[in-house]
């Protein structure tokens, strides 16, 4: 991803081009084989398809597409991705027992504006020699993608910069919705909603369906970007991602928008507001 023959100098400069914090970069995740990425990529793939299978069954089901594998090495990999599959877990799986979790707000409630409510998600992007992360923040009535960052560990300081990206390009929303993953309920990412005077919302434990709209998005993205290109390096994901992103706000028709975009959807309803108001 990041040659580690360079100088520390070059070093940080490239961790910059690509979004990922210094802090992240020094803390070097354990190198996986190319038999373990690929394993990782089809786990992925397999999730996308069937997102309510768990380490059990998805052993099951490598191993009836050639693969020996075992359970506990599946559920290692599961949980390296930030995979986790739809059913409900019991209590003790919380992903951090010091976290508060928030209630969900968005059962019953008509959302029919911009920046009524925003969405959050993080999810795992395969490369040809490796793998990043990558959190996405979105508008929930327009579908469209507010601002987005690649890191190499799941770690809450590049959710933090993100939502502080998207608040300074388009003002706050009323309510930020995300799952009780522990970046998304860390001191630092549930301060910065409250010192903005945003309303946090979270999703009941497994329930992917309450934050559907950004699942949808990581399918679009990599089955349309992520799947037909081998990224070589962290950069270069960076470069195709932004690509598709901007293609998916601007140009890609949206069959609920009636064949409008995202961008078009955002800017006609946040106008008709601002005439409105």
């Amino acid at each position: 991803m990041i040659d580690p023959g360079h100088s520390r100098l070059s070093i940080v400069r490239q961790c910059e081009l690509v979004s990922i914090s210094r802090s992240s970069f020094y803390r070097e995740p354990t190198a996986e084989s190319q038999q373990t990425l690929r394993l990782m990529r089809l786990i992925d793939e397999q999730f996308l398809e069937t997102p309510w299978y768990g380490s059990r069954q998805m052993a099951r089901q490598l191993r009836r597409n050639g693969w020996c594998v075992g359970r506990h090495r599946v559920r290692r990999l599961m949980t390296k991705m930030g995979l986790a599959p739809i059913y409900q877990r019991p209590k003790t799986s919380e992903p951090h027992p010091q976290h508060k979790v928030y209630p969900y707000l968005l059962r019953h409630l008509s959302i029919e504006r911009p920046n009524q409510v925003w969405c959050a998600d993080v999810t795992y992007i395969p490369m040809r020699r490796g793998f990043l992360y990558l959190v996405a923040i979105m508008d929930w009535v327009s579908r469209k993608v507010l601002a987005w960052r690649l890191s190499n560990t799941m770690d809450a300081e590049f959710c933090v910069a993100v939502l502080e990206e998207a608040i300074a390009r388009f003002g706050r929303p009323d309510i930020f919705n995300t799952d009780q993953g522990s970046q998304f309920t860390s001191f630092a990412f549930t301060n910065t909603l409250k010192d903005a005077g945003i309303r946090i919302s979270m999703d009941g434990r497994g329930r992917w369906m309450d934050n559907v709209f950004i699942e949808r998005l990581w399918r679009s993205l990599k089955y349309e970007c992520v799947f037909l290109n081998a990224f070589e390096s962290g950069s270069e994901a960076r470069a195709g991602i932004g690509r598709w992103i901007g293609y998916y706000n601007a140009d890609r028709p949206h069959s609920t928008f009636a064949g409008k975009t995202p961008d078009e959807v955002y800017a006609t309803q946040a106008v008709e507001e601002k005439l409105a108001a």
